[in-house]
């Protein structure tokens, strides 16, 4: 059955069939699933009362409601499906087919240290590695990521162990997330003097949203009123019961200033990795895994650090890492050594790929370069898309005018540029999640990796955007063409004090609100008539006191019979004056307003504005 002709072209009407369609498809896209006319679906969502162009990337929403309109199921397809799809139209088998049982060996697990910022997730890694990094660091809050390799001894034989070295403060909480996906084990540091806290549940819950086995790490027991015990019931309540309590949790008392009972928090890991996880994995094969991290180093190019998670990545292998690309041309491990190759579960840095893919994008060994290529173009052109129709505003043509009208709805334009992807798509979304109110929107137009360049403040200064430059500067010339050109440029090197004044500069673009606050009250006593200034009310002040020229209205018999009155005249006696209180009498005078009655009531009110919460 065919749809009614839409300006001369018939619209062929589905009969439920499915449509599968990418996030941030167009309504060209559509057109194409059903075969039909791009403009014709142009006209339709027009009926529908929005307007749409036929090239423009729609949300998710738009396209089901074109969808229902037409008698199509639109099924939006997953990030991660359309990965696999497009991997599989290169025969690319990702994660999936490792070979046979007899191809697989044993691997190191790969572990990340989670809790409550200050409970001393970072000095437990340094504590492990041996190395400091807290001294470097901006507010005590690790700003980058990287993983390393320890050794342990379990049961007179080595085994390593990979950590992976996530960023701690509740504003990393989606690479946090992230990071339990490409981990085995999660340590969660508890510190005894503080016990649980919000962002140690926080952390529990990515764990176990990630199925990932628990070590508990109760740190700080050498503090004065340090209770390891009271930790372990705290967290009993949220499942995690102590072997010592009958649970199969383990749980270790340590000191990582001290460096105290390190050994024995590695064994656990090992014990409970080789309890409750089959680890092994095929290193013949190609390389796969995920990026941890990567940002623009000024001398060697895009540097990322991968780690392995199956096969053996070696130098000269061509990969493809999210929409990046590009020949290995070295790799160093995590002391910084060269080396040749990188096994399962081993984190190494990778130089030689084209630009810097984002922190969690999955990366794979591919036989030719322009197989890695087209990968990456097709990922970058899917995530261009996506960005796009989540940025969009929806407008009805019902909203258009209240949307066009100058202050109705303002925008705060911001560009982002850090030191590492890590960072910059953490900071990106923790503002993403600011919300003050709908007459307020936050759009990013443009973040990356690298310093703050004369194209951002181009990009800056065409846009009314502000540039945000986390753990990064200006380079070159583009300092003094900000200041030329006006461009706010803000740094900043903790997170939370780029959030902080972002809000604040948000609620500053809000339309002030107001609220009445009543002043006084007056019944009218006497009507007297004037030619000059017409009817002048004979009152007794009731309560409060009333002003000249505060707002007013008049109630008769309890209602409201004439509203946003004036005082315009306030007169004791034969003197003007600008105030009367209560229990006094006087004469008010409502301007061109004569309709005043005996026993008539004039309620004064002033708005005052309301500070933003």
């Amino acid at each position: 059955m065919q749809a009614p002709s839409i300006g001369g072209v018939m619209l062929p009407r589905g009969k439920g069939e499915t449509v599968r369609l990418s996030r941030g498809a167009s309504l060209t896209d559509f057109a194409e699933k059903i075969n039909a006319n791009p403009a014709a679906l142009v006209q339709v969502m027009f009926n529908l009362g929005e307007m749409v162009t036929a090239t423009q990337s729609v949300s998710d929403e738009t396209l089901t409601l074109l969808g229902e309109e037409m008698n199509y199921t639109v099924q939006i397809v997953s990030p991660e499906e359309e990965d696999r799809e497009l991997l599989e139209s290169f025969d690319i088998d990702f994660g999936e087919n490792e070979g046979g049982e007899e191809a697989l060996v044993a691997r190191p697990p790969v572990v990340t240290v989670m809790g409550h910022v200050d409970h001393g997730k970072t000095r437990l890694l340094d504590a492990i590695r041996k190395t400091n990094v807290i001294e470097g660091e901006a507010g005590g809050i690790t700003q980058h990521i990287g993983a390393y390799q320890a050794k342990t001894e379990v049961n007179g034989e080595e085994r390593k162990i990979t950590f992976i070295d996530t960023p701690g403060h509740e504003a990393f909480t989606a690479m946090r997330a992230r990071g339990a996906k490409s981990t085995d084990i999660a340590i969660l540091v508890v510190a005894a003097n503080d016990g649980v806290m919000p962002q140690t549940i926080e952390a529990l819950n990515h764990a176990k949203a990630a199925d990932v086995p628990i070590v508990v790490a109760v740190n700080k027991i050498d503090v004065e009123g340090a209770d390891p015990t009271k930790v372990r019931g705290q967290l009993t309540e949220y499942g995690l019961v102590a072997e010592e309590y009958g649970g199969d949790t383990m749980f270790v008392d340590i000191s990582a200033k001290q460096g105290l009972h390190i050994d024995s928090l590695l064994e656990a890991v090992v014990l409970t990795a080789d309890a409750a996880l089959d680890l092994r994995a095929n290193p013949e094969q190609d390389a796969q895994g995920i990026a941890i991290e990567a940002h623009l180093d000024r001398g060697r190019g895009a540097v990322a650090t991968v780690l392995v998670q199956r096969g053996t990545l070696r130098v000269g292998d061509t990969m493809v890492a999210g929409d990046a690309y590009g020949r290995v041309r070295a790799m160093l491990d995590d002391k910084g050594s060269n080396i040749e190759e990188a096994g399962p579960a081993t984190p190494v840095l990778v130089l030689g790929l084209t630009n810097v893919p984002g922190a969690g994008d999955n990366f794979l060994v591919v036989d030719e370069d322009r197989t890695a290529r087209q990968i990456a173009e097709k990922r970058a052109a899917r995530e261009r898309n996506a960005a796009f129709a989540k940025r969009t505003r929806r407008v009805s043509l019902e909203d258009l005018d209240k949307v066009l009208k100058a202050g109705e709805i303002q925008q705060l334009n911001l560009i982002i540029k850090g030191d590492a992807s890590g960072s910059v798509e953490a900071l990106e979304s923790s503002l993403l999640q600011l919300d003050v109110g709908e007459e307020v929107d936050i759009r990013v137009l443009h973040r990356g990796v690298g310093a703050v360049t004369e194209s951002d403040i181009n990009l800056a200064s065409g846009s009314d955007a502000i540039v945000i430059g986390f753990n990064v500067r200006a380079e070159g010339r583009a300092t003094q063409m900000a200041e030329r050109e006006g461009v706010d440029v803000r740094y900043y090197s903790v997170i939370y004090q780029a959030i902080e004044e972002i809000e604040a500069a948000l609620k500053g673009m809000l339309k002030p609100e107001y609220e009445e606050v009543e002043l006084g009250t007056a019944e009218i006593r006497e009507v007297f008539r004037s030619s000059k200034l017409g009817n002048i009310a004979g009152v007794l002040i009731r309560s409060g006191e009333v002003k000249r020229n505060s707002k007013a209205r008049l109630l008769r018999d309890g209602k409201v019979v004439a509203e946003n009155l004036t005082i315009e005249g306030l007169r004791r006696f034969k003197d003007d004056v600008t105030e009367i209180r209560e229990g006094f009498e006087g004469g008010i005078n409502l301007g061109a307003y004569n309709d005043i009655k005996v026993d008539d009531d004039i309620a004064t009110y002033e708005l005052r504005e309301k500070p933003r919460g």
